[in-house]
Order: C-alpha cells, then structure tokens, then sequence
C-alpha cells in the first residue's frame, strides 16, 4: 500500500490536505483498470496564495502537522505488515497530537471550546520549545500544574480560577491518558500528577418574593426588564435570548413553545413556556427579528441589574445569568422533579443539575427551624 499527502482546492479559497491510500488495482468485468483508494481527511488547510509572513508561517505550520501525521501512518502500516516497533511516535509533537484530539471534539461545542482554551495555555506553557512524547516526564506534567497554578491568565490577565484550573488540567491529562493508550508514551502520565480539585461555585438565585419585588421594581432599560424577567420564567441563558428571533416562537393550540438550538452546546431544544412569559414578549413580529431588540450585554446593563435590585430592596450579587439559577430553584421548589428540570436547562448531564438541589435541600433545612422555641420541660 502506498500512503501519500495530497491537497485539494476548495471553494472557500484554500487547500485541503488529506491522505490517499491507494491499495493496488484490478481489472473490471469490461478489462478496464480499476484502482483501489481510500482516503482521510486531516482537517489541515493551507492558504493557496500567502501574502503575509504570517500566512506563510501558518502554512509552514499546516504543513508540518500534516507530514507528521502522514508519518504516523506509514509507521503504523510497516509496523502492522513487518511486525516491527514502531519508533517513530515518540518523536511526534505533543501539540500537534493535542490539536488533533481537540479537532475530534469539533462536533461538542461546549467540550471543543475547553479544549481550544486549554491548548492556549499547554502552548504558553510550552513556548518555543519542540516537545515531542519523548521529551515528556513526570517534571513536564509538575509543570504544566504549577504553570496553571501561578502563571496562566485569562483574557482580562487575571490568574485562573480554581475550576478553569481543573478543567484545563483535565483535558491535558485527557490527551496524556490518549497518547498513553495509543502507544505514544511508555507511561501513563495522567496518572502521576494529582489534579486540581473542582471549586462548588455559588449560584445566586431570587426566591419568590424577591422575583415579585423586582417585577414590581423600576428598571431604567424595559428591555433589559422583560429579557431578565422571561429567563427566570423560562431558564434561558443570556446568549439564547440574544439571538432568539420570532421564527424560534411557536404559537399553538396548546400553548406557546420555544424551538431553538442552543448557542452554548449545540442542542436543538423544543421547550414549552407559560402564558405570562409569552406575554412578556409582546405582539409577534417578523419571523427574522429579534424578539429583545435592544438588548445589549455590557457593563452598562450589568450595573443596571445591580440598580434595579436595589431599587427592589435586594442586596444580592445577581447578574443576568442568575434568572436562569432562579428558574431551576423555583421549578425544584413547586415540585418539579429534577429530570424535568434538566431537560428544561438544556443539560445533557443530571450531575450538573444536581447542584439546584443542594440549594432546596438546604432551604428545606433552614426552613425546619423557622418556627420558635417554645418553652417546655422534657421527660424522658
């Protein structure tokens, strides 16, 4: 068999690379010549016509991934014919092996983001340096930990939280357990460093009451008002009532529905919503307008919501993401079973739910000693 790189050009302007496999030939039933190939796609593309030095260093960079992998697999088809070890995976880089785990993620939106934004980081953590599998020891993985815990920033040059720390720390040990498995390195490195422990985060949420106050409450943005008030009746996150269009509401016999995908995890949701949240967004409009037109996300409306609740006699911390904790608490409070409310959030895990619980449950425990002592004698 015969593997080669080969490019194909596309209509967005640029080369796909892709590997052809060609697997001899045979003659047809008419005696014509019919050769056998099979083909892999890398998801590698190169600019046909560089301009810049960074366009050229891109294609460089494309370029060298893609006879890397090309590499790989004509190491792994000599070893499986000729029974030979294969040497050559441990001189391939960590990062492009990383890359192309991440890439396999494409589909999972959520997960492919925390990848990407975990790669940012190996490759600050890395810098110029060529780090192949064979370069990779029990001090590179300490490093990596200790490069999160004491160097790494976000985009605002913050240092990490705690949870982005375990969720970065995770995914590079998750491409370390991979390469160990698919033979890369000759131990499981994922293993020997203790990871970062998971932060339980607080979600601030309004009870009853206070979400009647702040209806009652002047906001200086109506907008803003509606947009907040028709999360914390439907648990839509800020990002899906941005961009819902009327095409997205459906008015029925049965009532109205929500059909969406959701911007965060990809998922097409159809979601029933009460009479009050589709009064609060008014008369329908043309199908391709957005339903809060106005709304804008910002420091100004954030501090808004801050003003508002104030003027509503809340001294809480809410943001806007907080109607969404507020609706799955409110939905666990009258009853509904926490599958349920699962399925309304859009989660594709019960676990991430599980969390609204513990806050009813704790609810339910101050609510045990609402009532006065009463002055008593006990016998026993």
């Amino acid at each position: 068999m015969k593997i080669k790189l080969r490019k194909k050009k596309l209509a967005s302007g640029k080369y796909s690379l892709y590997l052809d496999y060609y697997k001899g030939s045979s003659l047809d039933e008419n005696g014509k010549t019919k050769g056998h190939r099979e083909f892999e796609y890398l998801k590698e593309y190169l600019i046909i016509s560089p301009q810049t030095s960074s366009e050229k260093r891109e294609n460089k960079e494309t370029l060298e991934r893609a006879e890397q992998i090309l590499s790989i697999r004509r190491a792994e088809y000599a070893q499986g014919k000729y029974g030979i070890k294969d040497k050559s995976k441990n001189k391939l880089l960590f990062i492009t092996y990383y890359d192309k785990l991440k890439e396999e993620r494409y589909e999972s939106k959520g997960n492919y983001d925390n990848w990407d934004a975990a790669q940012n980081h190996i490759e600050a953590y890395i810098g110029k340096k060529k780090i192949s599998f064979e370069d990779i020891d029990e001090d590179f993985v300490i490093g990596f930990k200790k490069f999160l815990s004491k160097k790494a920033k976000t985009k605002s040059k913050t240092l990490l939280s705690q949870n982005s720390k375990y969720t970065y720390y995770n995914k590079f040990k998750a491409a370390l357990r991979q390469a160990f498995d698919d033979g890369y390195t000759r131990r499981n490195f994922a293993t020997t460093v203790k990871g970062f422990a998971q932060e339980e985060t607080t979600r601030e949420y309004l009870t009853q009451d206070e979400l009647q106050a702040m209806a009652k409450a002047y906001c200086k943005h109506q907008v803003l008002k509606n947009a907040f008030m028709f999360s914390c009746l439907t648990g839509l996150r800020w990002s899906d009532i941005n961009k819902l269009t009327w095409l997205e509401v459906r008015d029925e016999e049965e009532g109205s529905r929500l059909i969406f995908k959701q911007k965060k995890t990809s998922g097409q949701e159809y979601q029933y919503i009460s009479d009050q949240a589709r009064q609060i967004i008014g008369k329908r409009k043309r199908e391709n307008d957005r339903v809060f037109q106005g709304l804008k996300y910002g420091a100004h409306f954030n501090a808004e919501i801050l003003r508002w609740c104030m003027r509503a006699g809340i001294t809480k911390h809410i943001t806007f993401h907080s109607a969404r904790h507020t609706h799955a608490v409110l939905l666990l409070e009258y009853g509904a079973d926490i599958y349920t409310v699962s399925k309304v959030l859009g989660h594709k895990e019960i676990r991430t739910t599980q969390v609204y619980a513990k806050i009813v449950d704790k609810k339910k425990k101050e609510a045990a000693n609402l009532i006065p002592e009463l002055e008593m004698d006990y016998e026993f």
